[in-house]
């Protein structure tokens, strides 16, 4: 919110430079995000008095104009239509310039000569003594307060918040205008209706009969609405702007003629239609607030009025409303038709629901001196208002939250200067939370007045004290850390991803049609909660490959969300959903990084399941073929321990891979984190001195046997003296059936106690190459 400087200090003016104020308010959460002079530098412009004006000599649409700026006189040559003898105009001393055989002195500006608009009809009247400093003359010494302020401090959206908040800061005093009741001078009112106090719960209204609409704004009105960022549209409507920027409270003004029977605020009904004042035509539901008449749908109630009712420069009559909007009942309904106006970022926060009477008080004076009319009563409805509930603070808990012992004084003082209403009952204070402030509530709140009041930079930066207590780390449980460091001393750099993914994401990469939406959602293509991390590290992959990128390693530990109606509340789910930590990991580009005697290669596969085995060691996975949304169909593998399926590994699915523009398949992983942090405890190797004898076998299996079957046939009736098993090669190709694949093996014996003989390796071997060719048909390859 932008705030003149000079409008701010009219009701509270602090002996503080512009500066320190800014510095004073940000210090007590009200950031100002800027503090800028209201015009630029004029240079040498000066007050200058037009003595005289005659026609240029040699041009129709100039003239030569003698002006007097103090003891000095100039001769300029001006082109502006409204030059004439007698009127002031800003003066700009320059070098002497020949224009049209006429020697030119210096330049008469308008507004935009001087950048102030963009208005260059004519010369720019102003007021003050010949030869005086134009600056000062155009009032362009005020300075703009830009208010950057957060949802809770809707109190600070007005002139009048700031300055409450300027007194309570400096202790200066605190001079609200003196709003008198206006006399009524004729009986008419128009009648209101509130059916629905859970959303409207106040309506104040006066008729004004009789008013000139056609009436110019006053000068020192416009001023005030364009430096606080709000163009002059008319007189009446300017006045709405104006009470709304001084007190906080939003107005609208109708044409009394235009209105059909009496105005109902009322829920809308499927169907109905309305004309908005930005000329948008906008389809309501039950949901939305709306303003009506006998002939439909008016207005948005709390966020703006129709194009049917609006007052123009034929109004004659008016009937100004003034209502309080439960916020409740109008937050998010603009957004919902992609706008946004004064009056909704107001009422969805929080308005001041007291000061309905004194905004139209306020209007009719200004209405009456601007335009004229006649006012009739002030009509107040009220059909249910909010309760100011006492909140109850502690001394002591408010001096251990803030970390300082300020005294009970102080803080009663702090609740003095900030107007709310307190009592005292032994160590703890009582209070009434006063109408304009919604955000009082609870007893941190009023905590948080006291810390602002006593001042930020008054509480000391302590270093935390915490005893210095060994803590017990089970040896079977390792923490998500262990892990993250795991996957970074494999080379993966970690990402923190949004929760909140596109819709196509999901049915894409995890198959889901149907997940969690967001009510809220900060923008329409992160409108769904993630089921899975595979479709964000795809993302940042596509991302940073886009940048020449050439080799990314990326891993994110995260959570993911599920519907689930049988979950129960705990640390992993809640209403209905599961929310458990995974793991996921991508790889794209290069194997390894640019080596001089190695030729490149892309990563693969196995690259990447050798990095998953070495991050969930010393547990041993088991790798299934199966398919997976995400995933090449011939590439992937479900990841399962002790039986139990744990995660997914697999190539990018070559369609995805050219949906989102890829020119090679990144391979990526996803596990659930909770199995990965149980560990068993470690079993002591009973080490031997007896020497190792190796072994060789290769070995022709049909081209369907899973390597992983063959492993587990050998785990489970090897020799005893078998030590070891890896497998060596995969080989398809000349000399091995079609119908067949080769598989070489590398066989480690050893005895505990004694030196292998050759005839016990050998026999070893054999049986070996028996229990495969019982259990698999499989033969050696000769």
């Amino acid at each position: 919110m932008n705030v003149p400087e000079s409008w701010l200090r009219s009701f509270c003016n602090p002996k503080l430079s512009g500066r320190e104020l800014a510095h004073k308010l940000t210090m007590s959460g009200i950031e100002v995000e800027g503090y800028e002079p209201l015009a630029p530098s004029l240079g040498n412009v000066v007050v200058g008095e037009i003595a005289a004006v005659e026609k240029h000599p040699n041009a129709d649409k100039l003239t030569v104009c003698t002006v007097k700026a103090g003891k000095e006189i100039f001769r300029v040559v001006c082109g502006a239509p409204n030059v004439r003898a007698g009127m002031k105009a800003p003066l700009m001393k320059t070098a002497v310039k020949e224009i049209r055989g006429v020697q030119s002195h210096g330049m008469l500006c308008s507004a935009r000569d001087l950048g102030l608009s963009d208005d260059h009809s004519g010369l720019l009247e102003i007021e003050g003594k010949s030869g005086t400093d134009a600056r000062g003359a155009l009032g362009l010494d005020d300075h703009i307060l830009t208010l950057k302020l957060t949802p809770n401090r809707a109190d600070c959206l007005s002139v009048l918040g700031g300055a409450r908040e300027v007194s309570a800061e400096t202790r200066s005093k605190l001079t609200p205008i003196a709003i008198k009741p206006v006399p009524k001078k004729i009986a008419d009112k128009h009648p209101v209706k509130l059916p629905t106090p859970d959303a409207c719960g106040r309506f104040a209204g006066r008729v004004i009969r009789g008013v000139n609409a056609k009436a110019a704004t006053p000068a020192w009105m416009r001023e005030r609405l364009e430096r606080s960022g709000q163009r002059s549209i008319s007189a009446l409507v300017d006045v709405t702007n104006y009470v709304m920027l001084e007190l906080g409270r939003p107005l609208h003004v109708y044409d009394l003629d235009k209105l059909g029977g009496p105005i109902v605020v009322r829920w809308g009904r499927k169907g109905e239609k309305v004309l908005l004042l930005n000329e948008q035509e906008v389809e309501v539901d039950e949901s939305v607030l709306c303003i009506t008449d006998d002939s439909g749908v008016i207005g948005l109630g709390g966020i703006m009025g129709g194009e049917t009712t609006k007052a123009d420069e034929r109004t004659k009559n008016v009937f100004l409303e003034s209502a309080f909007f439960w916020p409740d009942a109008i937050q998010g309904r603009a957004r919902r038709y992609n706008f946004t106006s004064d009056a909704s970022h107001r009422f969805e926060r929080g308005v001041d629901f007291n000061n309905n009477v004194d905004g139209i008080e306020r209007a009719t004076r200004l209405i009456l001196d601007i335009c004229g009319g006649e006012p009739g009563p002030t009509v107040d409805t009220v059909a249910r208002l909010p309760k100011r509930k006492p909140v109850a603070m502690r001394v002591a808990r408010a001096q251990k939250v803030i970390g300082v012992p300020v005294p009970s004084k102080e803080m009663g003082a702090a609740f003095e200067r900030l107007g709310f209403k307190h009592s005292v009952k032994g160590s703890s204070f009582t209070v009434t939370p006063p109408s304009y402030r919604f955000d009082i509530a609870i007893e941190e709140d009023l905590i948080e007045e006291v810390a602002r009041l006593y001042g930020f930079e008054r509480i000391g930066a302590h270093p935390p004290k915490v005893a210095a207590t060994m803590l017990v780390v089970p040896e079977q449980k390792r923490s998500l850390h262990v892990l993250r460091e795991r996957l970074a001393a494999a080379d993966y750099h970690e990402v923190i991803n949004f929760s909140f993914v596109e819709p196509g994401w999901e049915r894409d990469f995890a198959g889901e049609a149907n997940p969690v939406r967001l009510l809220n959602p900060i923008a329409s293509q992160q409108s769904v909660m993630r089921t899975s991390l595979i479709a964000p590290l795809v993302e940042v992959v596509r991302k940073n490959h886009f940048r020449k990128v050439p080799r990314i390693r990326v891993f994110e530990v995260g959570r993911v969300f599920l519907r689930d109606p049988q979950a129960k509340d705990g640390p992993l789910s809640v209403g209905g959903l599961r929310q458990p930590i995974r793991i996921g990991a991508a790889a794209f580009g290069p194997a390894l990084a640019g080596q001089w005697d190695t030729a490149p290669r892309m990563v693969d596969f196995f690259d990447v399941k050798a990095d998953l085995e070495g991050l969930m060691a010393p547990l041993a996975p088991r790798f299934e073929p199966a398919e997976h949304p995400a995933f090449h169909p011939g590439r992937s593998a479900r990841v399962s321990l002790g039986g139990a399926p744990v995660g997914w590994i697999g190539e990018l699915h070559p369609k995805w891979q050219q949906k989102y523009e890829l020119p090679q398949a990144p391979v990526l992983f996803e596990l659930d984190a909770g199995p990965l942090q149980t560990v068993p405890l470690p079993h002591p190797a009973v080490p031997s001195d007896q020497p190792t004898v190796v072994r060789d076998i290769s070995m022709l299996f049909p081209l369907e046997t899973p390597v992983q079957a063959i492993f587990d046939a050998i785990q489970a009736e090897k020799p005893p003296i078998v030590r070891l098993i890896t497998l060596l090669s995969l080989f398809r190709g000349p000399g091995v059936p079609a119908d067949r694949k080769s598989l070489a093996f590398r066989v480690v014996m050893q005895h505990t106690e004694r030196t292998l003989t050759d005839a016990e390796a050998d026999a070893a071997r054999d049986a070996l190459v028996a229990l495969l060719g019982r259990k698999f048909a499989a033969s050696l390859r000769t």
